[in-house]
C-alpha cells in the first residue's frame, strides 16, 4: 500500500513539474550569428495574467547596421506570416507559438545569415486582452542587437550562464527527489500510526469482550 503511494505521488510529482515547465519565461534572444548558418530571433513577452483571454498579432522591424530608420521586414496576424522585406524574402521561418492567437512567444528563424543582416531587431506585441466587461489594448515591444560573425565565438558570460543553466536543473532535480523521500516517509509514518491505532482499538475491543464474557460466567455459576 505504502508502494502504491509512493508510485501516485512520484507521478503527480513529475505531472506537475512538466506543467511547470511548460510555463511561459522570458528570456533574452541571443546576439551572435554566424555568415551562412541559422540563426534564432528570440522574443517573447508573458500576459501577467495567464487566466485572461488574449489575441495578439506581431510585427518585426528591423535596422541595418549604421542606418538610422527601421522597416518592417515581417509580420504574423491570424492570416498567416507575411516576409515584408525582399531582404528576407525566403529567409524567415516563424519559430514562436503555434496553433493559437495568443501569442506570447514572437520568435523567428532566420536562414542563410549574411553580413548584412547585422543590425537592431525589434518586435511589437499588438495584444488584446478580453476581460469581462472590456477590452484593454496593449503593446510590447522587445530589442535584439545582432552581430554576424564569420566564426562562431564563445565569450565567458555563455560559459558561465550554461554551467549554471545545469546547476540549476540538478539542484531542482535532488530538491524535486528530496522532497518525494520526505512526503514518502511521512505517508509511511501515518500508515505505520494508523495500523498501530487499528490493533490499539482491535486488542482494546477483545479485551472488553472477554471481560464481558467472564462477567457472564461467574453470574451464571
Amino acid at each position: 500500500m505504502a508502494l502504491l503511494r509512493f508510485l501516485l505521488f512520484s507521478f503527480l510529482c513529475t505531472l506537475f513539474a512538466y506543467q511547470c515547465h511548460g510555463a511561459c519565461a522570458e528570456v533574452d534572444s541571443d546576439t551572435e550569428a554566424v555568415a551562412g548558418k541559422g540563426f534564432k530571433l528570440g522574443c517573447i513577452s508573458c500576459k501577467r495574467r495567464s487566466e485572461v483571454r488574449g489575441e495578439a498579432s506581431v510585427e518585426w522591424y528591423f535596422r541595418p547596421k549604421g542606418e538610422a530608420d527601421f522597416f518592417l521586414m515581417y509580420t504574423y496576424n491570424e492570416d498567416g506570416p507575411t516576409i515584408e522585406s525582399d531582404q528576407f524574402e525566403a529567409r524567415v521561418d516563424w519559430n514562436g507559438s503555434k496553433r493559437s492567437r495568443d501569442i506570447q512567444d514572437a520568435s523567428i528563424y532566420l536562414l542563410n545569415v549574411t553580413f548584412n543582416d547585422s543590425g537592431t531587431y525589434r518586435c511589437f506585441f499588438n495584444r488584446i486582452l478580453s476581460y469581462e466587461n472590456y477590452e484593454y489594448n496593449d503593446v510590447v515591444s522587445k530589442v535584439v542587437h545582432l552581430s554576424v560573425v564569420g566564426k562562431a565565438t564563445r565569450g565567458t558570460a555563455s560559459i558561465v550562464s550554461e554551467v549554471m543553466m545545469y546547476v540549476s536543473i540538478i539542484g531542482l532535480q535532488l530538491w524535486l527527489l528530496i522532497e518525494m523521500i520526505y512526503c514518502y516517509r511521512k505517508i509511511a509514518a501515518a500508515g505505520e500510526e494508523a495500523l498501530r491505532e487499528a490493533a490499539n482499538a482491535e486488542y482494546l475491543a477483545i479485551a472488553s469482550e472477554s471481560k464481558d464474557n467472564c462477567a457472564g460466567v461467574q453470574v451464571g455459576e
